[in-house]
């Protein structure tokens, strides 16, 4: 997860960073928190821990940057969104509606060929959906990108590095490196 401020080409700047380094993103969501001059982007790469390493140092290098947080080994609640339109005939629609409930899935639009639902949840439950929904024609699927939160209180002092960074972004005044 990395702390920005909420100013054009920050997206841009933290992007170009990965693409220089040759990292692929698997995941990148952005939104502000709830300090409206800081954003929250949660970021998915493939990574080894000293490529991790890496990454988190040069992103502190950048300007707009405020905080860098790991969470990979950490315990986190983990979410993705995605709507999936799928093709529902009348014989079939029972069947497509009896696998939405089994995943929790609501659906959110009716045509007379297609059903659309919206699923929320891990990553593994939302592939889970896609795959058994296959047969029947997925027409088509938007998917948010993982977003994600460490579990618990938010300064929970683990350890005086942790302690401190948390300290940071509690400040109501402003994060600082």
């Amino acid at each position: 997860m990395v702390y920005v401020e909420n100013k054009p080409g920050v997206l841009t700047r933290v992007a170009s960073l990965f693409r220089r380094r040759a990292f692929n993103i698997d995941s990148l969501t952005v939104g502000r928190t709830e300090k409206p001059e800081v954003s929250r982007m949660t970021i998915t790469v493939d990574a080894d821990r000293d490529q991790a390493r890496r990454i988190e140092a040069n992103l502190y290098k950048l300007v707009n940057v405020l905080l860098v947080e790991n969470i990979t080994n950490q315990p986190a609640i983990i979410r993705d969104l995605a709507l999936i339109r799928v093709a529902a005939t009348h014989d079939a629609r029972s069947h497509v509606l009896e696998l939405a409930s089994v995943f929790r899935a609501r659906v959110v639009d009716v045509s007379p060929e297609s059903l659309t639902m919206e699923i929320t949840g891990a990553e593994d439950k939302i592939d889970g959906l896609i795959e058994v929904l296959r047969p029947y024609g997925v027409l088509e699927m938007v998917r948010t990108g993982i977003v994600a939160m460490r579990r618990g209180s938010k300064s929970n002092g683990n350890s005086a590095t942790e302690s401190t960074a948390q300290s940071a972004a509690n400040d109501d005044v402003s994060y600082s490196v």
